[in-house]
């Protein structure tokens, strides 16, 4: 054999074990989550089901949060997308993402939707698309139980609040309280979860802590705190997704119609205790 033929197999030889080590992968666990720092592949196929990346910000209770005992991904959203994943043919893998950076990890490609209790803002909207809206809450304020705190000295920019960064009652206080001039910018404590938050209102660190109606429940429970009022926004929740995945748009608001006029909703109602 001459070394032109020689070398004209070895490139063949070549291109097919890179077209073969393309070809093999391994899905993960329905339900499994995966970290932050890992980059998995997205929107892959597994047979004939497209499997995407959906990215969850724990604990976030009792839309997101994680099993301590078997590491697997649980919750009212968790639930939801499981459910819209088997209506609409495809499955669903999830991750795990700081809040502050989990738009930003949408847009680069590292999960493939954040189902994960996102209100549905303006700012938001220019850079995802949403899905029609699955849940609506506003702001609820606690403090220590012997607290002489008001929701009214917290409109007025009298009160030291604690939260979650980047969250819609950050964003709230951001806009009416310290752009307005009402309260100092180093009054607003933003931390990286709400149960931090709470833990500095009970070690006095702040006057109160602001946060999702529905979520706070799980959060303050058993701990020396108590609801003192709320603020109404009436915040609606939606599904985010890529600018351009408007087929998995399509897919997601198709499977939320049918989850929302299924009795499954009901029972997911009753399961995490909702309203």
């Amino acid at each position: 054999m001459n070394n032109r033929v020689l070398s004209v197999l070895v490139v063949i030889a070549a291109i097919l074990a890179v077209g073969i080590a393309g070809c093999t992968g391994e899905s993960g666990q329905e339900g499994a989550v995966q970290t932050a720092e890992t980059t998995p592949a997205v929107t892959e196929q597994t047979g004939e089901k497209e499997v995407y990346i959906v990215g969850i910000d724990v604990p976030y209770p009792p839309f997101s949060m994680v099993d301590k005992d078997t590491g697997e991904a649980t919750g009212f959203d968790v639930d939801s997308i499981k459910w819209i994943a088997e209506d609409q043919g495809f499955e669903v893998e999830f991750k795990t993402v700081a809040w502050d950076g989990i738009i930003p990890a949408l847009q680069a490609g590292s999960i493939d939707m954040v189902y994960s209790g996102m209100t549905i803002t303006e700012e938001r909207a220019e850079k995802v698309n949403f899905s029609i809206p699955y849940w609506t809450v506003n702001q609820a304020i606690v403090a220590k139980e012997d607290s002489t705190a008001t929701v009214e000295e917290l409109e007025a920019g009298k009160l030291i609040i604690a939260t979650q960064s980047g969250c819609t009652a950050y964003i709230w206080a951001d806009k009416n309280l310290v752009e307005t001039g009402l309260m100092p910018a180093d009054n607003l404590k933003a931390h990286s979860d709400i149960i931090k938050a709470v833990d500095d209102v009970i070690a006095g660190r702040a006057d109160v802590a602001m946060y999702d109606s529905t979520v706070i429940n799980d959060v303050i429970e058993d701990k020396a705190v108590t609801k003192i009022g709320y603020i109404e926004t009436n915040e609606q929740f939606g599904i985010a997704v890529r600018k351009d995945d408007v087929e998995l748009l399509e897919k997601l608001n198709a499977g939320l119609e049918n989850l929302l006029a299924s009795e499954y909703w009901d029972t997911l109602n009753k399961k995490y205790q909702m309203k």
